[in-house]
């Protein structure tokens, strides 16, 4: 079989997907990073590669890191060269409600004259897997020979159908980075809670449980009705907890009888904001990663 030409819609992300870097470079992914602010500089997230170092000096206590959207000029780095090479651009980000990021790249975009039609905004309403499993239906859909529209509507498809939940160790972090949304009701309680929440356009509060255990059950029950759903491209991600990640794994296996669509560990920017000790979970329909669909008559 001969090799396909290149896709003419050209793919970008910010790096809060937390795709695998093999499965982010095999769908073509031109990738923009936010930053991360400590010690008085800004680093961008894509050179931090340290992750057990970065989470255990958040645990060290004092003052959270800071972060940032990408500049204007970030985006302007990566879209012009993209748009020179004849290609049509369908940019998907951290969703809006989030971060800035959105905002920054359709600055960016009217700032390309003409070129700007040819640059196609996605606010995700999301993040981390659930952004990534949009990503990789937009690359499907790409590879197939879609235009831009077909791309975004591949990627809205899959978002719509999303189902995307964590448990935390703690609410602190997120009290501290001022990210707490849905769970505010929560920081009063005096018990010791492990919270499940749910990730959309904000972080929202699902449930409470009493222990680790229970979240992690949780979790499987999510994967189970997931199934049942027809949500069968799976994923999972943690923070610092690549045990339980692969615990989860094994359970997802069982019930789908599938490998996960990827499993990784979620980065500096969410992760300044949730800390150490995520466990989520989350998938779309398989179909959708799948260029074959865009090919059906």
């Amino acid at each position: 079989m001969g090799s396909q030409a290149a896709p003419s819609v050209a793919l970008v992300s910010d790096h809060c997907h937390y795709l695998p870097a093999e499965v982010a470079a095999d769908c073509g992914l031109h990738e923009v990073s936010l930053y991360v602010h400590r010690d008085g500089a800004a680093v961008r997230e894509s050179e931090i590669t340290d992750y057990d170092d970065f989470f255990a000096s958040l645990a060290e206590g004092g003052a959270l890191p800071t972060t940032s959207q990408p500049s204007i000029g970030d985006f302007l780095a990566v879209y012009e060269p993209l748009l020179a090479a004849g290609h049509e651009v369908v940019s998907i980000h951290l969703s809006g409600g989030l971060s800035g990021t959105v905002r920054a790249a359709e600055q960016a975009r009217d700032q390309l004259g003409d070129a700007a039609a040819r640059v196609h905004i996605v606010d995700s309403a999301t993040a981390c897997g659930a952004q990534g499993l949009m990503v990789l239906a937009a690359a499907a859909a790409a590879r197939a020979g879609a235009d831009a529209s077909g791309v975004v509507e591949r990627a809205r498809t899959a978002g719509a159908g999303l189902q995307f939940l964590f448990s935390l160790d703690t609410l602190e972090y997120l009290r501290r980075g001022g990210r707490i949304g849905g769970a505010q009701a929560w920081l009063g309680s005096a018990l010791k809670i492990k919270p499940i929440l749910s990730l959309q356009s904000e972080i929202g509060a699902v449930e409470r449980v009493r222990t680790s255990r229970r979240a992690f059950e949780r979790l499987v029950t999510l994967l189970e009705q997931m199934r049942a759903d027809g949500c069968d491209g799976w994923v999972v991600q943690h923070t610092q907890l690549p045990e339980q990640a692969a615990a989860l794994v094994a359970r997802g296996r069982e019930i789908f009888g599938t490998d996960p669509v990827f499993v990784s560990e979620i980065g500096p920017v969410i992760g300044t904001h949730i800390g150490p000790g995520l466990l989520g979970c989350g998938g779309t329909r398989r179909e959708l990663l799948s260029p074959e669909i865009g090919e059906r008559g």
